[in-house]
């Protein structure tokens, strides 16, 4: 019994010593960062759409029932790769009878054509008339004439059985097959959609009066919403703007070629399109209704690592210091997000110290428990 007490004394002293030591041992410093001012140039954001360049509907040219589909949505295929089938045995009967029909076309013609040799020979040493010569010319041209015709009604019984097998006109992707097995195609029912990865493009509507005063330098910039910081922003390969002008919005459409190597893109998807406003236009780019938000030129802009931004529920908030040096959340609204960093608009002024670890910054605001 007394040495058990003697145990539980010396633990229970360890254990007090571990208390004073912990509670003595200062927190480890926040990881922070000052907030910099930047310029950011005058630049609005339209919204747009990610279109595919080469993109087409594959259609039946034959009626028949589907008996074979071989791909679905979001294969990759490639050029002249088998699609679907339809069912080709009325047009393989066809292409067999007209396959008989020419071989016997040509065994007349061969028969026609020793026919009219022996009569020349004949005629040459006058054993036959003029007139029994003419009649075998002219029934050799009708059997050459026959023998074509049958020629070329099999080839167009082959050609029409070749139709019952559809295949890829070009590589791509499949974006959608809205038929299924064992569904009749008529000519010109759409059989699936099928688009090129490789050459994408990005369409917004701009008014008029932004697209004329758009500078050559910069050019605009494409951002890609939903994608991580680092992928968002896309330099653009080609910028067009449409020659026609809408009449109801007084919009023109303008075109910014994505690169072929943008990664994970497929038509459809929103992007923004950035457009820098050059001096002249700078005042009446505010404006236009449902242009977007752009900042004035030269306008200084805080901007602070993506990593130090807080998102709770409808909260947005980063930890920065106070003249204490304690970290207290602060509610901000964003702007932009470019290389890493993001945009404050509001709730930040420069020079201030933001914690880039907000969960370091959590523990050290609720103190040692």
């Amino acid at each position: 019994m007394r040495h058990l007490r003697s145990t539980l004394s010396f633990a229970l002293a360890v254990s007090t010593t571990s208390m004073h030591a912990a509670a003595q041992t200062p927190p480890a410093p926040l990881r922070t960062v000052t907030a910099t001012a930047a310029a950011v140039s005058s630049a609005s954001a339209f919204d747009g759409v990610v279109e595919a360049v080469r993109q087409t509907v594959v259609a039946a040219q034959v009626p028949g029932a589907i008996v074979q589909l071989d791909v679905k949505v979001g294969d990759r295929v490639k050029a002249g790769q088998q699609l679907l089938r339809i069912d080709a045995r009325a047009a393989e009967q066809n292409a067999a009878a007209s396959d008989a029909q020419t071989q016997a076309a040509r065994a007349s013609l061969e028969l026609a054509t020793k026919d009219v040799e022996r009569q020349r020979r004949l005629f040459q040493k006058q054993y036959i008339s003029q007139a029994s010569l003419e009649r075998a010319e002219s029934a050799y041209q009708a059997a050459r004439a026959q023998a074509n015709a049958l020629l070329a009604q099999a080839g167009a019984s082959r050609t029409q059985s070749g139709y019952h097998v559809v295949r890829a006109p070009f590589t791509g992707v499949v974006a959608e097959v809205p038929v299924s097995l064992g569904d009749m195609a008529m000519p010109g029912r759409p059989l699936l959609t099928l688009y090129d990865p490789t050459a994408l493009r990005v369409t917004a509507a701009v008014p008029q009066s932004v697209a004329m005063r758009m500078p050559a330098d910069p050019a605009p910039r494409i951002e890609l919403a939903g994608r991580p910081a680092a992928s968002a922003w896309v330099t653009p390969t080609s910028v067009v703007v449409l020659p026609t002008v809408d009449a109801a919005t007084h919009t023109v459409q303008l075109r910014a070629g994505l690169p072929p190597d943008v990664g994970a893109v497929s038509p459809g998807m929103f992007a923004r399109l950035w457009v820098a406003q050059s001096s002249e236009g700078e005042a009446q780019a505010g404006a236009v209704a449902g242009a977007g938000a752009g900042a004035g030129a030269g306008a200084p802009s805080v901007m602070v690592p993506v990593e130090a931004i807080v998102r709770r529920a409808e909260l947005t908030a980063l930890y920065a210091l106070d003249p204490q040096g304690r970290p207290v959340l602060r509610q901000v609204r964003l702007g932009r997000t470019r290389d890493g960093r993001i945009e404050v608009l509001s709730g930040l002024m420069p020079g201030e110290n933001v914690v880039v670890d907000p969960q370091s910054a959590a523990r050290a605001q609720r103190g040692p428990r």
